[in-house]
C-alpha cells in the first residue's frame, strides 16, 4: 500500500530558524502533492515530522522529549510514521534512532526532495529509512556539495502562514565555520541559487498576490551567481526584484559583516522595495573573544560597517546577534560587549548563553569554562541594556503615523470587546518594527497607516485613523 493511500494525515513541527520554517513549508507543499491532508495535532496524523536545528541544546531537547511523548502514541498505533528532519538528522543521525526507536524517518537537509518516496518505503514495510548529506569531511568539496541537494520545489499560496508574505532561500550552506557554529557542518558547503530560478520563483509568488519576500542565506550579502556572462552580487539581484510587479517589500538576512558592502547598502538606499533593516550579528564586542570565535573581523572593523551602514542609509534599522559565556570570556571582554550595545544602538539584539555544540571547534578545542550561573548573569545584564535601549527608541514613533503590512491576528489572537469581527491584528513597518492594533480580521494582507499611540522595548501600539 503507497503512503499516499495509507499516511493522508500529515503534522509537521519546526523547531528553529527561518531557514527551517521555509524548509518546512516547502515540504508540506510537495507532500500535498503526494496527496498529503495537512492536520493541526499530532494525534490526528498518519505521519509526524519534526524539522529541526542544532544551533543550541534547548532545541534537541524539545526535540527529544516531543519524540519521548509519542512513544505510547506509537504502540497504540503502530502504522503512524514518525520522522525527524532538518539539521539535528544530519547530525546525529544514529543517536536519533538508538534514542527514540520508534522513529521511522531520519532525513537531513539535503534529501528533504526525497520524502515522497521515503514515507512510501515505510509504508511497505522496509523499516526505518535514514537520508543524510556526506560529512565535510568525508570527500572532496564537489561531492558534499552535490549530497546538499536543492530543495526549492514549485509555491502554493495555500501552505503559507501568511498569502501575503513569503521566503525565498537564495542560497544554502556556509563556509564561514566559526568555532561555535554547527551550520556549515548540517546544512553544507555555501551554494548560491541561480538567478533565473530566484526570479520566476519571486514573480510566481507575487502573481500569487504576495506582496513582501525575504531572502534567506546563512550569509545572504555574499551571494554571487554567473548570469549571462557577468556577476550577479546581492545588490543586483536585488534590483532585478525590484522591477517584479506586485512585490512591495523585499527583506534580506542574515548578513555577515565583513560582506556589508557599499553597493549594496546603496541599493538598501536608492531601491524603494527594499526594507531598510540590516541584520548583522556581531557575536561579542571583544577582540579577543572574536578570535576564539574564529569570526574573521575585528571590532573596528565591525564598528567601520557600522558607521558606513549609518552613512549611507541613516534611517536604517540594524539588528544583531551576540554569545555571552563564549570559552574564555572574562569580565573584561564581557563589558566590551555592553560598550558596543550601548554605542551601537541597536534596534534590537538576539542575545544568547553559549552552548556547546558536539562537532564544533570550540566543543572539541576550547573549554566551555564561562559558570554557568555566570552565563545567565551576562546574558540578563545584556538583555536589560538592549532592552532599554529599544524602548527608548521605540518611544519616538509616539504620535507617528507609520505604514504597516498587516500580517493577522496577533499572536494573542485575542478577542476585544470593541465590536463584532474586531481582534488584535499584528503588522510590520519596513523597519521591521511590530505593531499591534485592534482593527477587523479581512485588513490582513492589506498595507495601511497606523498612529502610534503607545509603545514598549518590543512593540508599537497603533490606531486606526478615525473617520
Amino acid at each position: 500500500m503507497t503512503a499516499s493511500r495509507m499516511a493522508k494525515h500529515l503534522y509537521i513541527q519546526t523547531v528553529g530558524c527561518q531557514m527551517n520554517v521555509l524548509d518546512s513549508e516547502l515540504v508540506a507543499e510537495s507532500l500535498l502533492r503526494a496527496g498529503y491532508v495537512l492536520v493541526d495535532s499530532p494525534r490526528a496524523a498518519d505521519a509526524i515530522l519534526f524539522n529541526t536545528c542544532s544551533v543550541r541544546q534547548h532545541a534537541e531537547d524539545k526535540v527529544y522529549s516531543a519524540l519521548g511523548r509519542l512513544k505510547h502514541l506509537k504502540e497504540c498505533r503502530p502504522g503512524t510514521i514518525i520522522g525527524v528532519l532538518g539539521c539535528m538528522a544530519q547530525k546525529d543521525r544514529h543517536e536519533i534512532l538508538r534514542r527514540a526507536p520508534h522513529v521511522d524517518l531520519v532525513v537531513g537537509p539535503g534529501q528533504l526532495g526525497q520524502l515522497p518516496q521515503l514515507l512510501e518505503r515505510v509504508a511497505a514495510g522496509q523499516g526505518p529509512q535514514i537520508e543524510v548529506s556526506l560529512d565535510r569531511g568525508a570527500a572532496d568539496r564537489r561531492r558534499v556539495q552535490a549530497s546538499f541537494a536543492p530543495f526549492d520545489p514549485q509555491r502554493a499560496a495555500g501552505v503559507r502562514p501568511h498569502r501575503h508574505q513569503a521566503m525565498v532561500r537564495i542560497m544554502a550552506g556556509c563556509d564561514k565555520c566559526c568555532a561555535f557554529c554547527i551550520v556549515p557542518r548540517v546544512r553544507g558547503p555555501e551554494q548560491c541559487r541561480p538567478v533565473q530560478e530566484i526570479e520566476a520563483e519571486v514573480r510566481q509568488l507575487a502573481d500569487q498576490g504576495c506582496l513582501e519576500v525575504t531572502l534567506l542565506g546563512q550569509t545572504v550579502n555574499n551571494y554571487k551567481a554567473t548570469f549571462e556572462g557577468r556577476t550577479v552580487r546581492l545588490s543586483d539581484l536585488l534590483e532585478r526584484l525590484h522591477a517584479i510587479e506586485g512585490i512591495r517589500r523585499l527583506r534580506f538576512v542574515t548578513n555577515y559583516p565583513r560582506h556589508m558592502t557599499s553597493d549594496l547598502l546603496q541599493a538598501v538606499r536608492d531601491l524603494e522595495k527594499v526594507c531598510p533593516y540590516l541584520h548583522v550579528p556581531a557575536q561579542s564586542g571583544s577582540n579577543a573573544v572574536l578570535r576564539r570565535m574564529k569570526r574573521g573581523y575585528t571590532v573596528e572593523q565591525y564598528r567601520e560597517m557600522l558607521a558606513e551602514i549609518r552613512q549611507t542609509v541613516p534611517h536604517a534599522a540594524v539588528t544583531s546577534d551576540f554569545i555571552v559565556g563564549f570559552c574564555g570570556e572574562t569580565e573584561e571582554d564581557f563589558q566590551q560587549t555592553v560598550d558596543l550595545v550601548r554605542q551601537s544602538r541597536f534596534k534590537n539584539s538576539f542575545i544568547f548563553k553559549y552552548s556547546a555544540r558536539p562537532g564544533t571547534r570550540s566543543a572539541s578545542l576550547l573549554a566551555d569554562d564561562v559558570p554557568e550561573a555566570v552565563k545567565r548573569r551576562r546574558n540578563n545584564e545584556l538583555l536589560a541594556i538592549q532592552n532599554a535601549i529599544s524602548e527608548e527608541d521605540n518611544r519616538q514613533f509616539l504620535g507617528r503615523t507609520v505604514e504597516i503590512l498587516v500580517e493577522g491576528p496577533s499572536k494573542t489572537g485575542r478577542k476585544r470587546n470593541t465590536g463584532e469581527g474586531v481582534v488584535q491584528l499584528s503588522g510590520r513597518t519596513v523597519c521591521d518594527r511590530i505593531v499591534v492594533f485592534d482593527g477587523p480580521a479581512e485588513l490582513a494582507g492589506r498595507l495601511l497607516t497606523v498612529e502610534i499611540v503607545k509603545a514598549d522595548a518590543v512593540t508599537l501600539f497603533g490606531e486606526l485613523p478615525k473617520g
